[in-house]
């Protein structure tokens, strides 16, 4: 059963991409642009998913998870991390912030898709 999936990325043409593909499957999906205030975001919207962009304008998607991974309420939130550099130095600092999936500007639908599904059925009960 589809949930609800907020989108933490800045550039344009990538929000409306997700949000096209996981509406057409089903989920909510908000959507939030700036870095700043992420963290209260997530608090409002309390989604069952988060992707969230490494590099987003006034604070980095590795310093919300951190805090995100600090907050109890969140610990067990599913988090995909997208990011345009590749590097497995940014792989390990994602991992070790708490992301529970790492991937790579650009990504095909299908990988987008299968992360979504996994990382939701991973935290549904039975």
């Amino acid at each position: 059963m589809p949930g609800t999936v907020l989108l933490i990325e800045d550039e344009p043409n990538i929000i409306e991409a997700i949000r096209f593909l996981l509406s057409r499957e089903g989920w909510q999906v908000a959507t939030h642009a700036d870095g700043a205030d992420a963290v209260e975001t997530v608090r409002s919207v309390r989604p069952d998913l988060l992707i969230l962009d490494v590099m987003l304008p006034g604070r980095s998607g590795m310093d919300i998870l951190r805090d995100l991974r600090g907050d109890a309420e969140w610990r067990g939130l599913p988090v995909l991390m997208l990011t345009a550099r590749g590097q497995a130095r940014d792989r390990d600092m994602a991992e070790r912030a708490g992301a529970s999936r790492f991937m790579t500007k650009p990504f095909s639908n299908q990988d987008v898709l299968s992360a979504v599904r996994d990382l939701l059925d991973a935290g549904r009960p039975g």
